[in-house]
């Protein structure tokens, strides 16, 4: 049985432990109360090492990070291993998006078993074939797809990401609100056309994304031949929960073997393996790359596996409160709260 009602309001999350991430450091952005957020170094213990005093560049941004990604990944090795000196905790700060990028690329249909229920799902029963057989000639086009065809790809907005623990404001026009907890990649150097053995080589880190959905708005009811309305359905402002880290790459090793989990008020909604995605991370920046040049810091979202609210006839509501992880990258937690008319 699947949520109902949501929990108590939460405030705040304690962020320090070393359980969050793998490695021994990962980046994010921060803020103490009343003060500019800023990029930090967060140690495996929880300390923190505010990069702007470190590198000597009071402007400095999680995106400039990026565009310096190979000699800083260097420092900030070093950075990791030193005292901590009376270095303040993490659980000081306020934690934000960890990077603002300049474009977001979004897969779509990417997890083999997500994409065979909803074939399943949604046949109309007219081919005469059990359930049973409809899942075995979904997963024999599935194994073709993964073999010959190409990933789906879409553009999303930079301005739909929030932070890890904000709320998330459910649109007074958004019918059925939903969640996708995705892996995403965070690029460190620039990558065009760059071939698949060499594409994990452009990404610097990994870290979590929720790429919110309204499903009534997937579908223009206009003219419904146009086909898919992402900028509608996903754009919405705080509709890309992001972070809270970006993990170092050499510290995620096995970015196609990593469990993705959503719970909703507690429930376990999603939880699966990045092994089942169809395109693996090298697959999809190495298919992005050969269109788009790819930037540092610019975030490719790897698709969501089975277990969406469609699925479970269960979608968002006003209170309900989403806890996400993904095996070494941490935990973010959202509550959803309904956008009150003007």
């Amino acid at each position: 049985m699947k949520p109902e009602a949501a929990p108590a309001h939460f405030s705040g999350t304690d962020l320090s432990g070393p359980h969050l991430f793998s490695g021994p450091y990962a980046l994010g952005t921060v803020s103490a109360p009343g003060q500019d957020a800023f990029p930090a170094l967060v140690r495996r213990a929880g300390s923190v090492v505010d990069l702007r005093r470190a590198l000597g560049d009071a402007g400095l941004t999680m995106l400039g990070v990026m565009e310096d990604w190979d000699r800083l990944s260097v420092v900030f090795a070093e950075l990791a291993d030193r005292p901590s000196d009376g270095d303040p905790l993490v659980s000081e700060f306020r934690v934000h998006a960890p990077i603002a990028p300049r474009q977001v690329l979004q897969s779509g249909a990417n997890y083999r078993r997500h994409v065979i229920d909803l074939h399943v799902a949604h046949r109309d029963g007219s081919d005469g074939l059990s359930e049973e057989e409809a899942r075995a000639e979904a997963a024999r086009i599935m194994d073709r797809r993964a073999a010959e065809d190409l990933p789906y790809v879409f553009m999303g907005l930079p301005s739909a990401i929030t932070g890890p623990f904000d709320d998330v404001v459910l649109p007074a026009w958004a019918e059925k609100p939903d969640w996708e907890l995705e892996l995403a990649a965070v690029i460190g150097r620039p990558a065009y056309r760059v071939p698949v053995e060499r594409a994990l080589e452009h990404v610097a880190g990994y870290t979590i994304a929720n790429d919110l959905t309204d499903r009534a708005t997937v579908f223009r009811r206009d003219m419904p031949q146009i086909g898919t309305d992402w900028l509608r359905s996903k754009n919405a402002p705080g509709f890309t929960p992001l972070g809270p880290w970006i993990v170092p790459a050499r510290s995620i090793p096995t970015p196609d073997d990593l469990r993705v989990t959503l719970k909703l008020n507690g429930e376990a909604m999603q939880d699966e393996s990045t092994q089942d995605m169809i395109f693996s991370v090298a697959r999809l920046v190495s298919y992005i790359s050969e269109t788009v040049r790819l930037m540092p810091g610019d975030l490719v979202l790897t698709g969501s596996p089975a277990g969406n609210g469609m699925h479970w006839g269960r979608l968002l509501r006003d209170g309900d409160v989403m806890d996400a992880s993904i095996t070494g990258l941490g935990a973010q937690r959202t509550r959803c709260v309904a956008e009150v008319p003007a």
